[in-house]
């Protein structure tokens, strides 16, 4: 019979029970379970003031000085400044990274978590860009095809210049008369896959189940901060999601002064043909039909009078 050592063997009292670890190695399941709904209730209540935030109910720089007090307010301190950025109307997750980025603020960061200079820099640029907003209207202007959008765009080029309109970038090829940058940006797919792939656009759609066509949205954001009126002229899947991403945006939509007539200007234009006049026609009685999801209905009976109603809306109320 061989000698056992202490070492191999066990006390008499030693068992498999692990209870006598310490708690925090084997937290009780209600522990679990009361930790995991605390996390659900700080996730929806941060949740709760991203929505304030998006509907107007409260502002960007209210949360934010919330945030800094010396109050018990967990969900703002804990709202990550990115979350609170694009919260707000007209600003992407592109465009809050390059703001993190002038305002050094890690991508991670907390309200709550902020700095002395970072607040401050915060702060500042919460303050001056509620002040230019405030002051800035954003028009958009669709309807359907060869109602004449191009025509009273261009009107508005020439007669308003205090108006920014909006470039828009397409795949299709360009018209006689058009020139790149100034009508359009024309861009082959490669491009335009770029552009959706960076989030450069602030909206884009196939438009008659042929061309792709979208608006830049840098442009867009550097115009509006500035305080400039700001109009795109755009199709009705654009102004669709211009309205989600920008509900501050008056949306215009350009009918005809009847249905004969908009045939009329469709043939006479001469630039598509007989079977792609027949598919843009067919689009057209769709987009009609969408003419009440829209803010404000203009007549486009002589160009003139409606160009001058549409930029009346920069003032109206």
């Amino acid at each position: 019979m061989t000698d056992q050592t202490p070492a191999d063997q066990a006390p008499a009292d030693q068992t498999s029970d692990r209870s006598d670890l310490p708690a925090h190695r084997n937290p009780p399941e209600v522990d679990r379970v009361a930790a995991a709904r605390a996390a659900v209730a700080a996730r929806r209540a941060r949740a709760a003031v991203k929505a304030q935030v998006a509907s107007g109910e409260r502002s960007a720089l209210e949360v934010a000085r919330a945030a800094w007090s010396d109050e018990d307010l967990p969900a703002e301190k804990s709202l990550r400044v990115r979350d609170l950025l694009t919260s707000m109307s007209g600003i992407g997750p592109a465009r809050a990274e390059a703001v993190m980025g002038e305002l050094r603020i890690a991508p991670s960061k907390r309200l709550g978590g902020l700095g002395t200079r970072q607040r401050t820099a915060l702060a500042d640029w919460l303050a001056a860009r509620g002040r230019k907003r405030g002051a800035s209207k954003l028009v958009v202007l669709a309807g359907p095809t060869a109602v004449g959008k191009g025509t009273v765009s261009a009107h508005i080029r020439e007669h308003f210049p205090d108006v920014n309109l909006s470039v828009s970038a397409t795949t299709r090829k360009p018209r006689p008369g058009e020139v790149d940058g100034v009508h359009y940006y024309f861009v082959d797919d490669a491009e335009f896959d770029r552009m959706i792939r960076d989030r450069e656009l602030l909206e884009w759609a196939v438009v008659h189940n042929s061309y792709r066509y979208g608006t830049p949205r840098p442009p867009i954001d550097r115009a509006l901060d500035a305080g400039d009126k700001v109009m795109l002229e755009i199709d009705l899947q654009g102004a669709r999601q211009v309205r989600d991403a920008m509900p501050e945006a008056v949306l215009v939509f350009l009918l005809p002064p009847t249905w004969e007539e908009l045939v009329r200007r469709l043939i006479g234009r001469g630039t598509e043909s007989a079977e792609e006049q027949t598919r843009r026609l067919e689009t057209a009685k769709v987009e009609l039909a969408a003419q009440d999801e829209f803010d404000v209905r203009i007549v486009n009976s002589d160009v003139g009078t409606a160009a001058r109603e549409v930029v009346d809306l920069f003032s109206a109320p």
